[in-house]
């Protein structure tokens, strides 16, 4: 039986990745940053294992990898992710909470992949996916985007960098957009159902090859420019 660890499990795309993978039959380890949202994650399937964490908070990090160690990691999905405030413009920076976006977007999903790179290269699949955002492709974008976008073009960087970095432990690197999903984050107002955007995405990661690792895929399988 295949394993999946999703991060930011407890709500939006974390949740029903978990829910998605449970009804397929995947064990499912999510983690949650709120306590309330294990209930919903243990709603999902039977095979499910939730645990607390702050992916910015290293020692509790540490400690649920030894706690996992014996367990091998077929898909890893960092999805854990914050938006920031809106409305940020030169002169309006708030610059504390940019801090924190990059901490749990870019420094937290790096330590997460660290964290768990033996358990993946230990499994049968080897993927991890860094869920990322098309706000964070220097290509394409068309706004002064100051907090979020720049977050996720940093994750695209370090996504390319592991793929790199974890090449010789035969381990499948890629930053995946989930568009523009109605989620909390992304509001009520989006095109996208969150089962739709996950579809894909799982889709997406159930047809990677090693060729395609270090890549920025949309959750339809199309490439995004960096």
């Amino acid at each position: 039986m295949p394993t999946v660890l999703i991060t930011g499990a407890g709500r939006g795309l974390g949740l029903e990745f978990a829910r998605q993978y449970a009804a397929e039959g995947w064990k499912v380890i999510g983690t949650i940053r709120d306590p309330g949202g294990r209930e919903r994650l243990a709603a999902v399937g039977a095979d499910v294992r939730a645990y607390v964490l702050d992916v910015t908070d290293r020692a509790a990090l540490a400690r649920l990898a030894a706690d996992l160690r014996s367990d091998p990691i077929d898909v890893l999905v960092c999805n854990a992710g914050i938006m920031g405030p809106s409305g940020a413009s030169l002169g309006r920076i708030d610059y504390a909470a940019w801090e924190q976006v990059l901490r749990v977007n870019v420094l937290g999903a790096t330590a997460v992949a660290e964290a768990f790179a033996e358990n993946v290269a230990g499994s049968r699949r080897k993927v991890i996916a860094m869920i990322s955002s098309r706000l964070g492709s220097i290509g394409e974008a068309y706004r002064a985007e100051y907090l979020y976008g720049p977050s996720k073009a940093a994750l695209n960087a370090v996504s390319k960098a592991l793929s790199i970095g974890l090449a010789e432990r035969g381990i499948t690197v890629v930053a995946l957009s989930p568009g523009w999903v109605r989620t909390d984050m992304g509001g009520q107002s989006a095109p996208l159902a969150p089962e739709t955007s996950v579809s894909g995405m799982k889709k997406v990661i159930e047809g990677l090859t090693p060729e395609q690792s270090g890549r920025f895929f949309d959750y339809d399988g199309s490439n995004v420019p960096w």
